[in-house]
């Protein structure tokens, strides 16, 4: 998949990009069984709801043959290239379950903690996100800043201790404050960002993002995939693997027939 310049620049432009129709049923469903099946592991890489539920799961190429792969499709790293005129590795890669009534994510930059934990020194990186479900306005879309890219690493933000999820992922997650909000809203506005099952986004993962609570019956299943240039490697290892990348090493993309056929095997 190759990106036209008007998809680069309103990439520069916004901070991200959606592109439909990326991957097929047939794909999507691979993808869905493989992430819920990761999700039933018991080990601390998953992330749980107050009931007990997974939510989220840090690492997934760690833990699946058809998410690994997933992290090296080429319509995933060749769009990331071009947008950062560079090999990549695959910094993070998560798997998000937003169910009926589950957690928020509050206002952040994936960047802020690559980049104040795991040590990766420039805001250069892209956030990918892969929709195995339809997201609508109903069932709690990301909801972004756009152009808030452009003021780079906010300063304001902070480590909650009070947060629900402090012992698992805010713990390292620097939320960014309300009258910093109020700020970047005003200036810059607020969008959601939907699409049918299937769609990519790519997003610069200096753009400020959330999501709320989901109260709708309808579940929002994502995959990410946070990838940097290869010389903009993190330096410090305070988080274990699954959270923050070893192997720096360029991805070597691979095609759909690869991918089904791990499904097949």
């Amino acid at each position: 998949m190759d990106l036209t310049d008007n998809q680069c620049q309103e990439f520069r432009d916004r901070g991200w990009l959606v592109i439909p129709n990326v991957f097929d049923q047939e794909e999507v469903q691979l993808l869905s069984d493989a992430a819920l099946e990761v999700l039933e592991r018991p080990g601390p890489e998953v992330g749980r709801e107050a009931d007990g539920s997974p939510h989220v799961s840090w690492g997934m190429h760690l833990f699946s043959e058809q998410l690994a792969l997933l992290c090296r499709h080429k319509n995933l790293v060749n769009p990331s290239r071009t947008l950062l005129n560079s090999d990549v590795y695959v910094h993070q890669s998560r798997i998000n379950l937003k169910q009926t009534n589950g957690s928020i994510v509050a206002w952040h930059q994936d960047f802020g903690t690559y980049h104040r934990v795991d040590g990766v020194p420039e805001p250069r990186g892209i956030m990918i996100a892969v929709f195995l479900d339809d997201v609508t306005e109903v069932n709690a879309p990301l909801l972004a800043v756009p152009r808030s890219h452009q003021e780079g690493l906010v300063s304001t933000a902070r480590v909650d201790p009070d947060a629900p999820d402090f012992d698992q992922v805010s713990k390292y997650r620097y939320d960014i404050s309300d009258e910093t909000m109020t700020r970047l809203v005003d200036n810059y506005g607020l969008e959601s960002i939907t699409g049918q099952a299937g769609s990519v986004v790519f997003m610069d993962m200096t753009i400020v993002h959330g999501s709320s609570v989901n109260i709708s019956p309808l579940r929002r299943l994502l995959l990410y995939v946070n990838v940097c240039p290869v010389d903009n490697r993190g330096e410090s290892f305070e988080r274990p693997e699954y959270y923050a990348a070893r192997d720096f090493s360029p991805i070597i993309p691979i095609d759909s027939a690869e991918l089904l056929a791990s499904g097949h095997a």
